[in-house]
C-alpha cells in the first residue's frame, strides 16, 4: 500500500476544491428540488406564465419531469451518505442534469427567453466542474 504525502499548499488546494464542489452540489440540489416541486404542485397556467414551454407539453410530461428533477437533485447529494455507493449516483445525476440543462438552454434560447437561457448556462457552468472533478 502506498500513500502520498501532500504539502500544506497542495492539501489546502485540495480542501478548497472539495469545499467548492460540495457548495456547487448543494446549490444544484436546492435549485432542482425547488424546480421539480414547482412542476409537481403548480397549475399548468402558472407554469406557462413562468416558462413558455409547458404550454407545448402534456401535464403528465411536466409532472414527470418534476419527479426526474427531484430524483436527480437527491442523487447529487448521495455521497453524503456513502462515497462508495453515492459517487456513481452523483456522476449519473450530473450527466443527466447536464443533458437536461443543455436541452433547456437550447429551448429557451430559441424562444429568446434570455433570463431562463442564462440560468441554464449558469447551471451548466456549476454542474460541469462537479462531473469533471468528481469522476477522478
Amino acid at each position: 500500500m502506498t500513500s502520498t504525502t501532500l504539502t500544506p499548499h497542495s492539501r489546502a488546494k485540495s480542501d478548497y476544491l472539495n469545499l467548492t464542489l460540495w457548495t456547487f452540489q448543494g446549490w444544484i440540489a436546492m435549485f432542482f428540488v425547488a424546480a421539480g416541486y414547482a412542476k409537481l404542485t403548480e397549475s399548468m397556467e402558472n407554469l406557462t406564465v413562468l416558462m413558455h414551454w409547458p404550454a407545448m407539453a402534456s401535464v403528465s410530461f411536466v409532472r414527470g419531469l418534476g419527479v426526474v428533477e427531484i430524483v436527480l437533485a437527491v442523487m447529487m447529494l448521495a455521497p453524503l451518505i456513502s462515497w462508495r455507493f453515492g459517487r456513481p449516483l452523483l456522476l449519473t445525476a450530473s450527466v443527466g442534469l447536464l443533458a437536461l440543462q443543455s436541452i433547456m438552454l437550447i429551448l429557451h434560447a430559441t424562444e429568446l427567453d434570455i433570463g431562463l437561457a442564462l440560468t441554464n448556462l449558469f447551471l451548466i457552468a456549476i454542474t460541469a466542474p462537479v462531473f469533471w472533478f468528481r469522476r477522478h
